[in-house]
């Protein structure tokens, strides 16, 4: 068997993430504490702000902007090395948390910068494991 750095571990608690992103939904965690109710990515079971353990799971919109990224021209990790070039970025949802992804359709790197708008789009990495990438609006 292959090894793969591309696929992720699912488990009891992140198995509504990956669920949904093989429907085509993006999921994030939002607090309901009274002084917080600020959303974070990535999954965790309290909130990183505050540690109320009073958080579920909601739909996020899909809608992005590009704080950060690099194109990768190497990488000797299976996949991966299949893929170069790449670009992996850093992009912040429209509810708040920031979010390592990788951009997709981007045919010329150079025209990217900080704030373009973006897209959630769903790519699936291997039979049942559906990841969320992102392109441009």
């Amino acid at each position: 068997m292959d090894v793969r750095f591309d696929l992720p571990e699912a488990d009891a608690f992140t198995r509504p993430y990956w669920d949904a992103a093989a429907e085509g939904r993006l999921l994030i965690r939002r607090c309901h504490a009274p002084a917080c109710g600020r959303a974070h990515h990535y999954p965790r079971e309290c909130c990183p702000r505050c540690w109320s353990e009073d958080v579920t799971w909601e739909r996020a919109s899909g809608r992005a902007t590009l704080y950060t990224w690099s194109v990768v021209h190497r990488n000797d990790l299976p996949p991966f090395g299949a893929r170069v070039p790449y670009v992996a970025a850093v992009v912040d949802l429209a509810e708040g948390p920031r979010m390592m992804t990788e951009l997709v359709d981007c045919e010329e790197p150079a025209a990217l910068r900080p704030g373009l708008p973006l897209e959630v789009a769903f790519r699936e990495r291997a039979e049942g494991v559906t990841v969320p990438v992102f392109r441009a609006r």
